[in-house]
């Protein structure tokens, strides 16, 4: 059964939503941002290919890392560490004379970022309920939507594209203190005057080490988690959602053109009503999920991307397109946060802060390798070839989070 829903301190909630938010502020900051930065270091426009994949290659390998330190750090200061790097990367960023240091505060970024994503998920998943899950996940597209803003307005009032990314390191720094002068609050637990509730299959705590550390024991090892069909399941199943949601946003403006004849600047609202639908869903449905359960939602909402999916694929008019793509948006918005929020069931609370990290990396992973993929088949076949592609990975992300349904309910 899904665990019921908590009461997180404020404090705590608060900074966490500041989090995803500033998590979100770099992506919008570097598409407005790019054509003044490539003219002022005077590299090609392909050349933000290098940057992008420097900041993917260390968010991969700190995401999967964070999962194995969270023990020995803490959450507290894993959060205040990891955004201070992002904080320093950022005015890395804002003061960079070429593209080579643009690259090198890339990997800094990523790997703060990282961290900072998969630690707290980790420590949300055993802290929140559904509700505040699905909120902390939406504030992250509200940070993606604020970061364009802040790039537009600072080149709107003629200034330096440096100084977009200048306000946004104060901020991260801001958050950093805020991080480290709080690592008491995270220490303690979600709510006011509580801890977490001990696991009564839990490693005790080691003596005088940070909070959360246990012996590595060959109930909670590395080995042990990784030898989990549950932990490679729910890695797969991640990187399918992922692979869903960014495929979608991608290439959606393509077969609508392309595909279904809509004008240009229709079918690019059509795209913002698709990502708005994802934002729309996971406020609204953290409701839902807090009131009906975790996994009667997320078990609605793989159906719902299918049958949206579907509706894509067909060769209807541009309307029924655009349905789907907001059906697909809608259903898809509590799963990401609701897998996560369910890791521990799945494998065990011993292996849910590990197998999140992991969870995290093939996430970042499926959203860099699959979209690529599926943009190569639209080139060789067809624009119409994105529905049948987006139901066969529904299916799989079905069949993925059935699989790993049946290893938990098995090894219970």
């Amino acid at each position: 059964m899904s665990r019921a829903p908590a009461a997180p301190r404020p404090a705590l909630l608060l900074l966490a939503y500041l989090a995803f938010v500033s998590l979100g502020l770099p992506d919008g900051l570097i598409g407005v941002g790019w054509p003044s930065i490539r003219r002022d270091l005077g590299v090609p426009t392909e050349a933000v290919g290098v940057v992008l994949t420097a900041g993917t290659v260390a968010y991969l390998t700190s995401s999967v890392l964070a999962g194995f330190t969270l023990a020995r750090l803490g959450v507290g200061w894993l959060l205040a560490g990891s955004t201070l790097l992002a904080g320093v990367a950022l005015t890395g960023y804002a003061s960079t004379p070429a593209l080579a240091v643009m690259v090198g505060f890339a990997l800094v970024l990523g790997l703060g970022s990282g961290a900072v994503d998969a630690g707290l998920n980790a420590y949300a998943a055993s802290a929140f309920g559904p509700r505040h899950m699905n909120w902390m996940h939406a504030f992250f597209g509200l940070g993606v939507a604020i970061g364009p803003l802040i790039m537009t307005a600072v080149l709107g009032a003629g200034l330096s594209w440096r100084w977009g990314y200048a306000v946004v390191a104060a901020a991260q720094l801001a958050l950093a203190t805020a991080f480290a002068l709080t690592v008491r609050l995270w220490r303690a637990g979600p709510r006011a005057g509580a801890t977490l509730p001990p696991d009564p299959v839990a490693p005790q705590v080691v003596p005088g080490g940070p909070a959360g550390a246990a012996p590595a024991t060959g109930r909670n090892s590395i080995g042990a988690t990784l030898r989990l069909p549950a932990v490679w399941l729910g890695g797969a199943a991640f990187a399918v959602y992922v692979a869903i949601e960014v495929s979608t946003g991608l290439w959606a403006f393509l077969l609508l053109t392309e595909g279904r004849g809509l004008a240009a600047a229709v079918a690019g609202l059509c795209v913002s009503g698709y990502w708005g639908s994802l934002f729309v869903g996971r406020v609204v449905q953290g409701v839902v999920a807090e009131r009906l359960g975790s996994a009667r939602v997320l078990r609605g909402s793989l159906l719902g991307m299918a049958g949206g999916a579907v509706l894509v694929a067909l060769p209807a008019p541009g309307w029924v397109t655009v349905a789907g793509l907001l059906v697909v948006g809608f259903a898809a918005a509590p799963v990401f946060p609701l897998l996560t929020l369910t890791t521990a069931e799945r494998v065990g609370r011993d292996h849910a802060d590990r197998t999140i990290g992991l969870q995290i990396g093939a996430a970042g992973l499926g959203a860099a390798l699959v979209p690529a993929a599926v943009g190569v088949l639209l080139a060789r076949v067809s624009v119409a070839a994105l529905g049948p592609t987006l139901v066969v990975l529904a299916g799989a992300l079905i069949a993925l989070h059935a699989a790993g349904d049946r290893r938990a309910r098995a090894a219970s």
